[in-house]
């Protein structure tokens, strides 16, 4: 689970904007952690950890990149 070991200084964050065919493993709206994968980047996939906690490869554009101020990520990984 490297949900564990991510630290709000260390990961970037993702909204899923559409779950389509995922719906057990993504909730709309959420925040997910990103890990960075730039040969899944390349083929139009990110590395997310969804639900499972456990990460997995999705279509890019289901998500969308969150810019958020240090406090506020890190009150999200205190909350997680």
């Amino acid at each position: 689970m490297y949900f564990a070991i991510m630290t709000a200084d260390t990961v970037d964050l993702v909204v899923c904007l559409e779950n389509s065919g995922y719906e057990a493993a993504l909730e709309r709206r959420k925040l997910y952690g990103l890990l960075p994968d730039s040969e899944a980047e390349a083929r139009g996939l990110l590395r997310v950890i969804d639900e499972s906690g456990e990460d997995y490869l999705y279509p890019a554009g289901m998500f969308y990149k969150v810019e958020l101020p240090l406090a506020v990520r890190q009150a999200v990984f205190r909350a997680a």
